[in-house]
Order: C-alpha cells, then structure tokens, then sequence
C-alpha cells in the first residue's frame, strides 16, 4: 500500500512539473519563473499596457527575397513600422533587403542563425552572436532584441542572453496568428481584428516557408486597424512608452 501511495505521488508531482514548464496558452514551453516573474524583473515583453491606441507587428524567420519585399511595401504604403527578428543564415542570403528594412527605420532583431529546436544555452548564445555579427556587417547596426525559437526558453538561457545586453520579445498570447500554418487568409484576418487592443504585440512570419497568405492578410489587416485609429510601431518604441508610463507613475507616487 505504502508503494502504490509513492508511486502515486510521483507521479502526481511529475504532473504538476509538466503543467508549469507547459504553457497551453503560449503553446511553447516555459521556464519555471512564468511571465509574472520575467514581466516585472523587465526580462521578458509580451505586450504592454497602454491607452495609446498602437501596436507592433512582429515577423519572424526572414528576410525572403520575395515575401519580406511585399511585406516592405505594404509597411511602406500605410506608414507603419515593424520589427524583424531575422534569421541570421537568411540575413547573409538576403542583404540587400536587410539593408532596406533598417534604412526605412524598422526594428531589425535577432531571431538566432540557423533557426535551431534548442536550449542549450552555449549554443543560442553563439548563434545569437553569429547573427548579431552578420546584421552588423550588413547595416553597421547591432540589435539588441532577441526573440526564442517558437518562443521556447530556460531560466538558465533567459539570464544569460539578459546578461549580454539583450531584451527578450515574446508575442501577445491572442496574437499568435499562426500563420506558418497556412491557414487560410481570413482566419490570419479574424485573427488579429476580433482581439486587437492598445498595445498589442502581434506575431506574422515573412520567412521559413510560403508566406503568400501572410501578404494577403496583411493588406486587408493594415488598412482596417488604421481606420480604426491605431498606429504601427516598433518593439522599441512600445518599450519607450513603457519607461515613460513607468516613470509617471512612480513621480505620481513620489508626490503623494
């Protein structure tokens, strides 16, 4: 009986280790700290809190000669700026458009170089680096802003990356638009529009695969949310309106 108890409770705290490390919302797995943790200590952004009607639209896995270029235009055409979190390999493939996108002052970032289903620590940090070198030579710019593959992370990988100067970006958890997927151009559409608020940190991919239906999307997407008022900006910025809300409320405090 004794046993059957432990073997039990084993397997009951084997559960509740899974259920922490799984976020199911996020679809990715998680470092035990959780976003409470990283979002106060300033580690990790999602999104932000704001009455500023803005949004940053985020695209991973590029640049593509072809689909990185529409998506360029398309920012071009309604004003709006976005923020890449570049594949360094593709990086060295696509210069030209790299160079097109920090010239026209988008948020370039770091998204690692080959795009590996890894955690360990010494090898996202050479990769991170490689890529941080490739964009430099490119544009004369270093980011600093680096988004994990498939948003999947470690304490241990969370703290060393922070270490060497870098803000963490994940993505609005309703903001996953799963467009990798191909899942058809109005499902991206509906998306983004039934769920997008102040502040918003909305995640395309203009890389990795066929990204037509991201294209598509984003012409009906762009010109709807600007109709309704909001105003397309860069990670950085979202971040810079952050410090200031911060540093009003804490002079707000201050005075009381």
């Amino acid at each position: 009986m004794k046993k059957v108890v432990l073997s039990l409770l084993g397997l009951f705290l084997i559960g509740v280790a899974i259920f922490y490390v799984f976020d199911s919302e996020n679809k990715s797995v998680s470092a035990d700290r959780g976003r409470k943790f990283y979002e106060e200590a300033g580690m990790i952004i999602w999104d932000i809190k704001t009455k500023e009607k803005v949004v940053a639209l985020t695209f991973d896995d590029g640049p593509h000669k072809k689909y990185t270029t529409e998506v360029l235009d398309l920012l071009k055409q309604y004003d709006a700026k976005g923020t890449f979190f570049l594949v360094g390999e593709q990086a060295e493939k696509n210069p030209e458009v790299v160079l097109r996108m920090y010239e026209e002052g988008h948020d370039l970032a770091n998204h690692t170089y080959t795009h590996p289903y890894s955690r360990n620590v010494s090898k996202i940090m050479k990769e991170i680096k490689q890529t941080n070198d490739t964009i430099y030579s490119i544009t004369g710019f270093t980011p600093t802003l680096f988004r994990p593959v498939e948003g999947q992370y470690t304490d241990a990988m969370i703290e060393e990356i922070v270490k060497d100067g870098f803000q963490v970006v994940m993505w609005s958890w309703h903001q996953d638009t799963q467009d990798w997927k191909n899942p058809g151009v109005n499902k991206i559409v509906n998306t983004v529009l039934k769920g997008t608020k102040e502040g918003d940190v909305i995640l395309f991919h203009d890389g990795g695969g066929n990204r037509s239906q991201t294209v598509k999307a984003l012409e009906k997407i762009l010109p709807e949310l600007q109709k309704q008022g909001y105003k397309f900006v860069t990670i950085n910025d979202l971040i810079k309106l952050k410090m200031q809300a911060d540093e009003k409320k804490s002079q707000e405090t201050n005075s009381e």
